[in-house]
């Protein structure tokens, strides 16, 4: 039977898939369009079984937030290539992924391939955007921020969309201007925790001992050189803690000395860059 333009259009439509493609599937289909999509989807799973050892490093962080702000998701959605990941296809999938993981919240990334996306589930999902795109799309990661009494979760893309941020946000001021501020920071600084009391006890030791191993090579005398360690720890808190950080918009300042004129207090955060 003869497949018409529309035919062809109408299933590119519905499927995403490309216009030969569509063109094939209804053909083989004898112009069946509910067969012609199974005949798709077969080819997707196909696409996706050959690519399935392909490393997919390139791609997208992208972020969501409910509309009262009290719950945001950070998603790494992956492609092979770059050019995909700055298609419009693969940029509209990936944020539909962050609205599906928001909605759900689903516990693990085992969880999340049953979460409906697009009416099919999450793992489905994947398999079908690798057979209409023709590379391996996978999501890597994810992480949901839940504000605590009354907070507020601010989220920020870097421009390029490899580099993400939430914050959890506390306090009577603007808590999404500061917020930004303070995603924009963490994003520029890539800091190591939120506060000191974030720093792990192991982190802190293993700072103070190259500090007296520092200090000891110097020549210091032993009896200085817990002094001279505990130094060097307050100067990795100040280069590596996001509130003691100099403000990246003024460094008269540190970060949490903006946040007090601001009336804000930072929870947490949570920072997300391609492959990290």
């Amino acid at each position: 039977m003869a497949i018409s333009a529309q035919d062809v259009k109408q299933l590119r439509e519905a499927t995403g898939a490309g216009m030969m493609d569509c063109k094939k599937a209804l053909v083989e289909a004898d112009g069946d369009f509910d067969q012609a999509i199974d005949i798709l989807r077969k080819k997707g799973q196909k696409v996706a079984a050959s690519r399935s050892d392909r490393d997919a490093t390139e791609g997208a962080i992208v972020t969501a937030t409910t509309d009262s702000g009290d719950v945001g998701v950070i998603v790494e959605v992956n492609s092979e290539t770059d050019f995909v990941a700055r298609n419009d296809q693969f940029v509209t999938f990936a944020q539909k992924v962050a609205d599906a993981l928001l909605d759900a919240r689903p516990a693990d990334l085992d969880a999340a391939q049953a979460v409906p996306v697009d009416g099919q589930p999450l793992g489905e999902a994947l398999t079908a955007m690798t057979g209409k795109i023709g590379e391996k799309i996978d999501v890597r990661r994810f992480e949901t921020v839940e504000a605590q009494d009354g907070g507020t979760v601010v989220d920020y893309i870097h421009p390029g969309a490899k580099l993400g941020v939430l914050v959890e946000m506390t306090g009577s001021g603007d808590l999404a201007e500061a917020g930004r501020d303070v995603a924009m920071q963490a994003a520029a600084m890539n800091p190591v925790a939120a506060t000191r009391a974030d720093v792990s006890q192991e982190t802190q030791d293993k700072e103070r001992e190259i500090g007296r191993e520092q200090a000891r090579a110097e020549g210091k005398p032993d009896q200085i050189l817990d002094k001279i360690a505990e130094g060097k720890l307050t100067r990795y808190f100040k280069d590596n803690v996001l509130v003691e950080q100099p403000f990246v918009k003024d460094s008269s300042m540190t970060v949490e000395q903006m946040l007090k004129k601001q009336d804000a207090e930072l929870r947490r955060f949570v920072r997300f860059a391609l492959g990290g």
